[in-house]
This record gives structure tokens, C-alpha cells and sequence, in this order.
């Protein structure tokens, strides 16, 4: 079952993907490489990749991090293109704990970019189903300007959760993974950095908006390519 939501989600992204890039000169440079915990931009927005699907050429990222154009590498070359995505992230320094909080993108990837699911220390970021954030869990997070930090999660709330106890995030760091640490020596995604809430950072969970983009799959085949 999972493998064959995986091919509708990469069939899916592959034709966004061309209608995105439809008539436009700009294509990735071969042999750039793409990661979870890498630095990606879109438009003037400056954020971390969270999850990397190598076999459906899928990335992850914040919702809020999305803009126009191509997503770029920090040097400028294009790596892939904005699939879908999901943002009520709402202003201000708190929000409610029944606030139903999405924010994610997944990002089509260019066929000529290299792909793996490394994690800049060396470990390989997987998605385990079994893996899901509960409260004193121990996490860490990995974001573009403070590099990988880790603590616990302090609470899970409605599709998102915070951290503390040396969980530390900056701007840039949006979309950034947080991930268990697995016995062997893997690292397990439960969520991507998505804001800070008075003292403490957030993540959105990674099983809720996983499942909300293979349901925008749907949307997608249908003609409704961008939901929010």
C-alpha cells in the first residue's frame, strides 16, 4: 500500500513538475545534490529541506517557506519545483493548543539532481510509521543556522507539538526535521520545525501532514494542484 501511494505521489509531482517548468529556461545543474537538512531557497525565503523520498524523487519543507520560482540550492541552482502544500501557520507569539496547525510543502524534484536521505552528521532519515511524538520523548532538530540540536517534546497539541530542554531554532530553520534517534542508529521523523511559541519551538507532526499531502495527491489528479 505504501509503495503504491508513493507512485502515485511521484507520478503526480513528475507532471506538476512539467507544467511548472513548462517554457522556462531554468534546470538543475547535474550532480546537485539534495538532502534532508539542507539549505533550500524560494524567492527570498530562506529554509531547511525536511524529508527526501529518494524513490519518488519527493522533498519536504514548510508550508510558509514556499515562493515563486523554482527552489533553489543555496548557490542558486534549481533543484525542483512546488508540488503542493498547506499553510494556516497564524501570526502572532502564541496560538491555542486545539489550533489545528498545518504546514507543509512537498517540492517535486528535478530529474537530474542527485538524491539521498542523509542527514548532514550522516544519518539516514526514515519515515516510520511506528514512531510518533509523545510527550518526554527524547528528539532532536536539525535547521540550516543552528545545525542539530536535541531535548524533548514538551507537548503534542492538534497536528503539531513543541520541544524544550535544549531545542533551539532560528529563522531559516523553518521546515527543518525533527527526528528520533533510532537503536540502530537511524533517525525516525516525527515532525518538520514549523515556529516558535512563546518559549518554546514547534514542529508540525510528520504523520499529519504526510497523510494530508497523499491526500492533496488526490486533489492534484483532479486539477486542483495548490491547497491551502
Amino acid at each position: 500500500m505504501r509503495r503504491q501511494r508513493l507512485r502515485l505521489l511521484a507520478v503526480a509531482a513528475a507532471l506538476i513538475f512539467a507544467m511548472a517548468f513548462a517554457g522556462a529556461p531554468a534546470h538543475a545543474t547535474p550532480g546537485v545534490l539534495v538532502y534532508p537538512g539542507m539549505e533550500i531557497h524560494q524567492g527570498t525565503t530562506v529554509c531547511t529541506l525536511g524529508f527526501v523520498d529518494p524513490g519518488a524523487r519527493i522533498a519536504f519543507t514548510a508550508g510558509h517557506c514556499r515562493g515563486d520560482g523554482p527552489v533553489v540550492d543555496n548557490v542558486g541552482n534549481p533543484i525542483g519545483a512546488l508540488a503542493s502544500f498547506r499553510d494556516n501557520t497564524p501570526d502572532g507569539a502564541t496560538v491555542a493548543t486545539d489550533h489545528l496547525i498545518s504546514d507543509w510543502e512537498t517540492i517535486s524534484l528535478a530529474p537530474d539532481v542527485m538524491v539521498n536521505d542523509i542527514l548532514p552528521g550522516g544519518r539516514v532519515l526514515v519515515s516510520d510509521p511506528a514512531v510518533v511524538p509523545t510527550p518526554g520523548l527524547p528528539i532532536c532538530h536539525f535547521g540550516v543556522v543552528t545545525g542539530e540540536s536535541c531535548g524533548t517534546i514538551e507537548s503534542v497539541n492538534n497536528g503539531w507539538f513543541t520541544m524544550a530542554n535544549g531545542v533551539v531554532s532560528q529563522k531559516g530553520d523553518s521546515g527543518g526535521p525533527v527526528y528520533v534517534i533510532t537503536p540502530d542508529g537511524r533517525a525516525a521523523i516525527v515532525g518538520m520545525f514549523n515556529s516558535t511559541w512563546g518559549n518554546y519551538p514547534a514542529a508540525v507532526s510528520w504523520q499529519s501532514a504526510s497523510q494530508q499531502a497523499r491526500e492533496d495527491v488526490v486533489q492534484a489528479a483532479s486539477g486542483q494542484i495548490f491547497t491551502s
